[in-house]
């Protein structure tokens, strides 16, 4: 039976590039969006770029441009990186719309009329000097608990303790260092802990959708019980949500309360309605109909671990109690990491996905390898360069590509591209239709490691037995071969292609380009392959045209740069002079203006550890006092060790653009000094200000 299924991913926020993170939990969505309109589903897939929010606010502010001028920006870079994996939505659209100001705000208007919305008055901090309250991550100061310094103001990053900004000791505002005071303001609240919300949130996370499956995994369901309880409403721990924000504030006004914004997480889940109903304009469709309380359309969501909390309880909370369709599934992800370390994007870490199209590697490499290692569970992914290697050059070039590349040069030699099994073409159709459904079943179960595996095990099966059959004896001599050889070779090859023919069925929703090309340029289906195509026995080919290259390895050494050179000021490249100061000559004069542009900042070291790997460099986790920490790789090993360092200023270059380096990227330089000879003494001295110096003070 046909379904209509209206599919999203997380939105991303726009305050920068996207990283191999999004990348992965897009491909992971696409992926099951394909397989299931394969099987003759209508799916609606859309997703929009999430706009608002005090940091969008305050990044434009600093780069002197309009907030929305910094998500155009970011908003140009999309198409490069949707189109380049191969990843297609029905639209995108952005928080910042009329769709999504008219949606959120009658949202509001809906949850206030039945009762849940409250106004209450409370005490925040407030920057005198900037002149707002400040959001928790924008306030730092001593954790009352373990006494670390430089810490958030709603959690701790030494002991994990969560607090309340006003329990810091020694606030500051991250944004001027001045100090916050208390000052009172009405807020407006969503009543989560109202007793009709949590008996309706315990019954939705515990139940199953149209498809008869559970609506959340068994992780997302057990994480839902730390703050649902396993009981009634007497039994949660549910508070209420503070649904808005004081001006200045980039985001959508309040309707009935002037100078109140939406706090950014109101609005942008609801960014999802809004650009489904821009599409459904766009596309002649009825949104409100689409989208009923009672309509057969399901709606389903690709999210990270991270913002589960939103997904499971504010999200289903707000729709249902503002009258409209509560979602059908949470479709929930870990993290991406890179040889078990962990994507950051505030510290720059990770996989460039540009960079690695830009460096001229097959974005199906990436979707099969990420599809290789994804589950339906809950579970974090690691890319390996190795094992990327391993797998891209081993299943896809040496075992699928390898069943094509070898039969097709027979039948198109030998029987003009004639396809022809001599034998029982029924029971090969409905083994393959058999095999083919299977996978279906696993991609819309979002089990794709598995259907990986089986899909390489009737690829080595496929040529074990090709291999077996031995076609280029058979072929020899071609010329006076009798019919029962001539009638053996072709069925050998036969049975190869029509497998390859399943197998490119099966591996097109994860590898959508190779799949388009097999279908047209092979097998002459200019519509492309549909799961019902597996059982369809190809009757001709085409010639064969090269479909994959192999990975060379040296692309991971251009992905994953390597360090050339060290991170501290030395010597110009020429011979050191003893007679001369440090071992060096001075360089050419330069003017003020020149002086100027390298921008030199105090920073504390937080913390310092050895790369593993690497006999030169240490790895330096320093705070400019911008709110967030820097990641730095110095070549000073030789003279320090980590617990040296630790806790001590600094000074860095900060606007050296980051450097992409095989343990990680370096946000800037730690300046050090040193005899132009390094192997004279006295050794090396990393810069160490004067007691008093602040973290962000400028050097000049």
């Amino acid at each position: 039976m046909s379904r209509t299924l209206f599919v999203t991913t997380a939105l991303p926020y726009a305050n920068g590039s996207f990283h191999i993170g999004h990348i992965m939990e897009y491909i992971q969505a696409d992926i099951w969006v394909r397989s299931m309109r394969m099987a003759g589903h209508t799916v609606h897939f859309v997703g929009a770029d999430d706009v608002h929010g005090a940091p969008i606010m305050l990044k434009a502010e600093a780069e002197g441009i309009t907030p929305e001028a910094l998500v155009a920006r970011y908003a140009a870079e999309r198409p490069m990186y949707l189109n380049g994996f191969h990843i297609r939505f029905d639209h995108w659209h952005t928080t910042h719309s009329p769709e999504n100001v008219e949606l959120s705000g009658s949202i509001y208007q809906a949850l206030k009329a039945a009762g849940f919305i409250e106004s209450r008055t409370i005490e925040q901090f407030y920057d005198p000097i900037k002149g707002m309250f400040l959001p928790d991550r924008y306030i730092k100061g001593e954790c009352p608990h373990c006494h670390a310094q430089d810490q958030y103001g709603d959690a701790c990053e030494q002991c994990s303790t969560v607090y309340s900004p006003t329990e810091l000791i020694n606030p500051y505002s991250t944004i001027t260092r001045a100090t916050p005071v208390l000052r009172q303001s009405e807020h407006f609240f969503f009543k989560l802990s109202d007793p009709r919300c949590v008996e309706f949130l315990q019954d939705w996370t515990r139940g199953d959708n149209r498809q008869g499956n559970k609506r959340l995994q068994a992780e997302v369901l057990a994480k839902t019980r730390e703050w649902l309880g396993s009981g009634d409403a007497s039994d949660a721990s549910m508070a209420d949500w503070d649904i808005s924000r004081d001006a200045p504030y980039f985001g959508i006004e309040i309707p009935d309360a002037p100078g109140k914004y939406f706090y950014v997480w109101l609005d942008a889940p609801v960014g999802y309605l809004a650009s489904l109903k821009a599409y459904c304009n766009k596309a002649g469709l009825d949104f409100d109909a689409l989208l009923a309380p009672d309509s057969p359309t399901e709606q389903v969501h690709f999210i990270g671990k991270d913002i589960v909390y939103f997904h499971a309880l504010f999200w289903p909370a707000m729709l249902k109690f503002s009258g409209r369709k509560v979602p059908d599934a949470l479709n929930v992800h870990g993290f991406i990491t890179v040889s078990g370390e962990k994507m950051s994007k505030s510290r720059g870490t990770g996989i460039s996905p540009l960079r690695y199209l830009e460096i001229g590697m097959n974005a199906e490499w990436l979707r099969y390898y990420i599809a290789a290692k994804l589950n339906s569970r809950v579970e974090d992914i690691d890319f390996n360069p190795d094992d990327f290697v391993a797998r891209v050059n081993s299943d896809l070039v040496g075992k699928y590509v390898n069943i094509a590349s070898r039969a097709a040069n027979f039948i198109s030699k030998h029987f003009d591209g004639e396809v022809r099994v001599h034998g029982d073409t029924a029971a090969l159709a409905a083994h393959w239709q058999q095999a083919a459904d299977q996978i279906r079943d696993l991609l819309e179960a979002r089990e794709y490691g598995r259907a990986i595996r089986d899909i390489m095990a009737h690829a080595d099966q496929i040529n074990q037995a090709f291999d077996t059959a031995q076609p280029w004896v058979l072929a020899k001599g071609w010329a006076d071969a009798d019919e029962a050889t001539r009638n053996q070779l072709q069925d050998v090859c036969s049975r190869a292609l029509a497998g390859f023919k399943a197998l490119s069925v099966m591996l097109t929703p994860i590898l959508p380009a190779l799949g388009d090309r097999v279908a047209r340029e092979l097998f002459g289906r200019p519509e492309g392959f549909a799961w019902q195509d597996a059982g369809q026995l190809p009757n001709r080919i085409s010639p064969f045209k090269h479909l994959m290259q192999r990975v060379d390895p040296k692309q991971l050494d251009q992905l994953f740069e390597m360090p050339s050179g060290n991170t501290a000021i030395g010597a110009p490249a020429q011979e050191a002079q003893a007679t001369l100061p440090g071992g060096a000559a001075i360089e050419p004069d330069i003017t003020i203006d020149d002086f100027a542009k390298v921008d030199m900042r105090i920073a504390r070291i937080v913390e310092c550890k050895e790369v593993e790997g690497s006999d030169k460099l240490l790895q330096l986790t320093l705070d400019l006092g911008e709110g967030r920490l820097r990641n730095i790789f110095s070549g000073i090993k030789s003279a320090y060790k980590p617990e040296d360092l630790a806790g001590k200023l600094t000074v860095v270059v900060a606007n050296l653009a980051p450097r992409k380096m095989r343990f990680g990227v370096s946000e800037g330089m730690v300046l050090s000094a040193a005899h132009a000879d390094r192997k004279q003494e006295p050794g090396l001295y990393v810069l160490e200000p004067w007691p008093g110096a602040q973290p962000g003070m400028r050097i000049g």
